[in-house]
This record gives structure tokens, C-alpha cells and sequence, in this order.
């Protein structure tokens, strides 16, 4: 046996070397719990950052609805005050008042110059297809003369606040002729 044969040097290797005793194998599973939490502590912190990042995103969407809607309730009472412009219109066309007739109008225009401002709009569905998320149907008629489920009559506008419905119009809906009470047609 030769002192260089590195597999006769392991062989021999005295009893206290680091390799071979119980603390070194306790250090070494010791350092290997410490790497493997040391592993799970940043996890947990690349987690937390994402959860802060996601959380302050929210934060600043539920602010902007915040802003954006804080004047429904209000653009809301609005809507009430136009539909009594318009029937007043309507009647004093119907009278002859064309005096009070141009200032009813007037104000009108400007009621919906501040919905326009306000981030209010007008929903009227005349002549397009009936969409249950936009509109009401209040009536279904027989028509032949536009397909079913067009909207044939606005019986009172809806209106919308920065895309989202403060109102659905109210109309009739054309059902197609021939049709019955459930709208389908016989056959």
C-alpha cells in the first residue's frame, strides 16, 4: 500500500475527521433545513410582493370607480327631471306654446349638455335590437315590418353613466306577426 492511493488514504482516515463524525452529519442537515427555509422564506416573500402589488392595482380601480360613480345617485335624480322636460315639451308642442315650448327645449339642451359632462348618456334604442342588459321590454307587438325582437316604440329613454346603466329604456318590442303570447310562432 502506497501513502498516495487516495482510496487507501479514506480508508485509513482517522475517526475524528470531520466526514465521519455524528456533529458533521448534524451540520450538514443543519445547513440543509437552513438552505430549505431560507428557500420557503423567500417564496413566501415573492408572494407577499405580489399580493401587495395586486392589492395596491385593486386599490386604485375600486378609487377610480369611486370617482367616477360618487355622483350616481344624483345623475340619477337627473334623469327624473329630463323625462319631465320632455313631456312638457310634448304637451306644449301639442298646445301651441311656442314660446314656452323654445324655453322648455332650451333647458333641455342644456340638461343634456351637463349629462354629456357628467359622463351620462342617452339610451335610445328606436328602430335596433332589443338587448336585455340596455332595455325593458314593456309591451312585445305583431309587426311585419322589422324583424322580432327590434324595438319598434321608446316609451321612456334609459340612461347610462360611464358605461355603466343607471336606467334600462323602457320600449315595445316587436314580437314578428303571427306570433302569440309567448312569442314564438306557431307550428
Amino acid at each position: 500500500m502506497t501513502v498516495n492511493d487516495p482510496k487507501q488514504s479514506e480508508a485509513q482516515a482517522p475517526a475524528d475527521s470531520p466526514s465521519a463524525t455524528p456533529a458533521a452529519a448534524a451540520t450538514d442537515a443543519a445547513l440543509a433545513a437552513a438552505q430549505a427555509k431560507a428557500e420557503e422564506n423567500w417564496n413566501h416573500y415573492l408572494r407577499s410582493v405580489a399580493e401587495i402589488e395586486n392589492f395596491r392595482r385593486r386599490s386604485e380601480r375600486e378609487l377610480e370607480n369611486s370617482r367616477k360613480f360618487a355622483v350616481e345617485r344624483f345623475a340619477q335624480d337627473l334623469v327624473t327631471v329630463a323625462d319631465a322636460l320632455e313631456a312638457a315639451t310634448s304637451a306644449a308642442a301639442a298646445g301651441g306654446a311656442s314660446a314656452h315650448l323654445e324655453g322648455i327645449q332650451a333647458t333641455l339642451r342644456q340638461l343634456y349638455r351637463a349629462f354629456e359632462k357628467a359622463g351620462i348618456e342617452v339610451i335610445d334604442p328606436a328602430g335596433r335590437s332589443f338587448d336585455p342588459a340596455w332595455h325593458e321590454a314593456m309591451v312585445a307587438r305583431d309587426s311585419d315590418a322589422v324583424p322580432p325582437d327590434t324595438v319598434l316604440e321608446v316609451v321612456q329613454k334609459g340612461y347610462s353613466l360611464n358605461g355603466r346603466l343607471l336606467r334600462p329604456a323602457r320600449v315595445v318590442v316587436s314580437r314578428g306577426a303571427g306570433t302569440g303570447a309567448t312569442g314564438h310562432r306557431p307550428g
